[in-house]
């Protein structure tokens, strides 16, 4: 099935003929079969004798009426598209259609529980599948008002935008469709403000809800719900989650001075999501991961409550306010990034959200500001095939981490009166970027333009290195820091912004703890910015000057971007690193441990230090690590460093020398604990050596804890059974025999892994083929097949793992199918496909892209911009090998 455009031109145009006032959609829904009914009024109004298009991805159109005349579809249905010409001043269209259900977690989703083989249905519309459950104007400044009739089994559960009301018979509405309504029941909801179709939802089936209320900041009770799957209903802390809610409805609505904007607010957990969450007016859907069936790390449950509240400031930033086309898309995401983690830290226990934001989010921002790729956060986009893959590390996390800036140049109070004028503007309208800075230009007295140009409409990173002189006993006795360039082939070379950076200067005490000595804030501007050590930092700052230990263990340690001020690289003199790295458990505070991490990490990711000295330093020092989410980012970047940045030669000991040592952190981190479980994770992940292995396998075949406090409950166990299997040591007999145990949609997920790990031609091929050849693979179940294919895939030797006949060699394979599927698969299996079976780095990988991109010039927009993230990644491996090599 292809993927169907839209230009940012014809949107204009379209939006310059015509006004929408409303759509009445019928849906009968019974989930068997391929296909739904959907049968759409739309009403709007346009310029007399105009043409125009409505979007429309069909199975099959019944009939087309435009004012009461009959259209032929043969002569105006095409490809995701249904043309009418001759519009009057008022208009009223009516198609009645059929469109395909979907395993893709696009348009309408279908899924069927094993446990009590019940559907599932869910929509998901952004960007542009709204339009694969009605026909509708798929673009976010139409915006108009969505009235839902849903015929659907009379024991379901149906959710929508608009409060959901009490089932009635569907005897009439059946009758005039034509259709029977033997064990049907009609659910009619009320008409929602004006708002754009991609925020649109119906959720249905046997869904179980929690339900409460809160009272809004204008008096007004807002009713809330909370639901899942019946089969996932015991697992459901939805107190928690509500608890989360209304803290988040409290400070938003103090912060944005308006009061929630919608009737009720359900929250649902669906299955085989493909996001995190959607922003769904008042129908908000999230992944069915934040249902915790087995015990979760602590970062799991913070990444919950930040998405939470994410999409809650939704309802204010994209629902009640929306950016007129997806080139300001950063209105919706980067302002709920900002406001996800500002809530979270000041309104729920997870009041070191920043630290979490610092180490997890603005590092994926980094990762993604240096691929070929990189775009301005305001970006443009000239048609859906742009927006499409934009969501990422810019649109988000660039984007929060330059309005944190913004809020601190202009003032808290500024900012917030700037936000509040915007709603009051705006409410239920389309804005651009202009619209937002007015407000905040008005509110601060502050002129904005140049900070715009500057941070929204320029791409890249720039990178801060300290210049300092020490004392004979290793002092710092002048520092100033430089500021360069990190240009990148093919695009603008990015300017030296201006921005507030904090340093800090750090003491080894015999004792081997750290003290911050000083810590000062300047303000970097240019290419050489000199600290003013004789004047310490501002009242308040935390780490004020103390006594410095014994300066003789090794020299001071400069941190610059201590605090997490600036969005920029950093990097350490040369003393400061080999301190740092030798002492890291020295570091009390978290986030400036996890600062001298990431910045560790960003030297290794550019080939200046071996992957090995990274893997030693956490051997020694990740004990020292607390927070739960700084830990998780380090145990992935282990994996990264073990399974790809070190040569393939040297990756089988040193996964044993790692498994041992996470094995003691396990024993010895406090029974219960988050670093318990983390530890234990990764020793399952990296467990190579026979001895270890058999451990893991006696863990199975036992009702033994893993370590005191510690519980092999169902998810961990799984686990388990995947390590065994990849390391062919749980044959498909054995994997079955852990299904039967958990015959869920988690478990068959699970063995789908474990039966694609082993390091074996039989195993790869047949994932491959299921992946490359089966349609009807959910999109759950080919990313599970695909987490298992990835599983040693190269040789002790660096060899690939061959292919068994009829297939070539997988890479061969893969750049042979790879434009085929852009024209026939959908975006996110198509997208799954291009970044998950890219072969392993190597150089034949390389010179193989750089063939494909040279033969593929045409190739649709989104494609070629994964390949060339692939080519850079695999070049940037490449570089990280040699770096690791004596």
């Amino acid at each position: 099935m292809p993927q169907h455009n839209l230009t940012r031109a014809e949107a204009q145009t379209r939006a310059a003929l015509l006004a929408v006032e409303s759509y009445d959609i019928t849906l009968v829904l019974d989930g068997k079969g391929e296909d739904f009914r959907s049968v759409t009024t739309v009403r709007f109004t346009a310029e007399d004798g105009a043409e125009t298009f409505i979007d429309a991805i069909t199975a099959e159109v019944s009939s087309i009426t435009l004012n009461g005349a009959a259209l032929d579809p043969a002569e105006h249905v095409s490809a995701g598209r249904i043309a009418f010409p001759g519009l009057a001043a008022d208009n009223v269209l009516t198609v009645d259609a059929r469109f395909a259900y979907m395993n893709t977690g696009e348009g309408l989703h279908r899924f069927v529980d094993p446990v009590d083989d019940e559907v599932y249905l869910y929509t998901q519309f952004e960007v542009p599948d709204a339009r694969r459950v009605f026909p509708v104007f798929e673009q976010p400044d139409l915006k108009a008002s969505f009235s839902f009739t849903v015929l659907a089994p009379d024991h379901w559960t149906v959710v929508s935008n608009s409060p959901t009301p009490l089932a009635a018979e569907a005897a009439e509405v059946a009758a005039d469709l034509g259709i029977d309504d033997a064990g049907l029941a009609m659910w009619r909801f009320a008409p929602t403000p004006p708002i754009s179709g991609y925020i649109t939802a119906i959720i249905a089936g046997p869904y179980r809800g929690t339900f409460s209320s809160l009272r809004s900041s204008d008096g007004e009770d807002v009713a809330l719900g909370v639901y899942c799957r019946a089969s996932l209903f015991e697992h459901l802390d939805a107190e928690a989650i509500l608890d989360i809610t209304r803290a988040g409805f409290a400070f938003y609505e103090e912060a944005f001075g308006t009061p929630y904007p919608f009737e009720k607010y359900d929250q649902l957990f669906v299955p085989e999501f493909n996001a995190g969450a959607m922003e769904n007016a008042g129908a908000v859907t999230f992944l069915e991961n934040y249902v915790f069936r087995s015990r979760p790390t602590q970062a799991m449950v913070e990444r919950r409550a930040v998405t939470i509240l994410h999409e809650l400031a939704h309802m204010w930033f994209g629902d009640l306010v929306t950016m007129r086309w997806w080139n300001d898309l950063w209105l919706n995401e980067s302002f709920a990034e900002f406001m996800s983690t500002l809530a979270t830290a000041e309104a729920t226990e997870f009041t070191d959200a920043w630290t979490t934001f610092a180490t997890l989010e603005k590092a994926w921002a980094y990762r993604q500001d240096q691929l070929p790729s990189t775009h301005p956060i305001v970006a443009p986009i000239e048609d859906l095939a742009d927006v499409e893959v934009n969501f990422d590390g810019i649109t988000y996390a660039k984007g929060a981490s330059v309005l944190k800036q913004l809020v601190a140049w202009v003032g808290r109070e500024e900012f917030f009166t700037g936000v509040r004028r915007y709603f009051e503007r705006h409410a239920w309208s389309n804005t651009e970027l202009a619209d937002l800075m007015t407000e905040l230009t008005a509110a601060s007295g502050r002129d904005l333009e140049s900070w715009t140009a500057l941070w929204l409409e320029e791409s890249g990173v720039t990178l801060l290195r300290p210049r300092l002189e020490r004392t004979a006993d290793g002092a710092v006795a002048a520092l100033a820091l430089e500021q360069s360039r990190v240009e990148l082939p093919g695009q603008p070379v990015p300017s030296l912004r201006p921005q507030r950076v904090g340093v800090g200067i750090y003491a080894l005490g015999a004792d081997g703890i750290f003290t911050r000595t000083a810590f000062h804030e300047i303000d970097v501007d240019g290419p050489t910015s000199e600290v003013p050590l004789g004047r310490p930092g501002r009242a308040g700052s935390a780490g004020a000057v103390g006594a410095l230990g014994d300066r003789s263990a090794a020299p001071e340690v400069v941190v610059v971007n201590d605090a997490d001020l600036a969005y920029a690289k950093v990097r350490f003199d040369e003393d400061s690193l080999r301190t740092a790295m030798a002492h890291l458990s020295g570091f009390t505070d978290s986030l400036t441990q996890l600062m001298v991490l990431s910045t560790v990490w960003d030297m290794v990711r550019d080939g200046e230090l071996p992957a090995c000295a990274y893997i030693d330093m956490l051997c020694e020092h990740l004990p020292s690590v607390t927070h739960s989410t700084g830990l998780l980012v380090q145990m992935r970047q282990l994996a990264t460093a073990l399974d790809v940045y070190l040569p393939p030669t040297e990756r089988r000991s040193a996964r044993t020398r790692v498994a041992e040592a996470l094995q003691r952190m396990m024993h010895a981190a406090p029974a219960g604990s988050d670093q318990q479980l983390q530890f234990f994770q990764g020793f399952v992940a990296h467990a190579t050596a026979p001895e270890q292995l058999d451990a893991l396998a006696a863990l199975l075949d036992s009702d033994a804890e893993p370590a005191p406090g510690l519980d092999l409950d169902t998810d961990l166990r799984w686990s388990v059974v995947i390590a065994l299997a990849a390391a062919g040591r749980l044959d498909r007999a054995g994997i079955d025999r852990w299904l039967a145990a958990d015959d869920t949609a988690t478990g068959r997920r699970s063995a789908e892994t474990a039966l694609a790990a082993p390091a074996a031609p039989a195993a790869k091929t047949a994932a491959f083929r299921r992946l490359v050849e089966d349609r009807s693979l959910p999109n759950a179940t080919a990313a599970a097949i695909v987490r298992g294919f990835r599983l040693g895939l190269e040789t002790d030797t660096g060899d690939p793992v061959p292919a068994e006949e009829p297939f070539d060699a997988f890479s061969v394979e893969y750049f042979a199918r790879l434009a085929g599927w852009w024209e026939t698969r959908t975006l996110e299996i198509a997208q799954l496909l291009t970044l998950e079976l890219y072969p392993p780095a190597s150089t034949a990988t390389v010179e193989a892209t750089t063939r494909w991109l040279d033969s593929h010039p045409a190739a649709p927009k989104g494609l070629l911009r994964l390949v060339r993230e692939n080519l850079d990644t695999a070049r940037r491996t490449l570089r990280c090998q040699a770096a690791a090599r004596p």
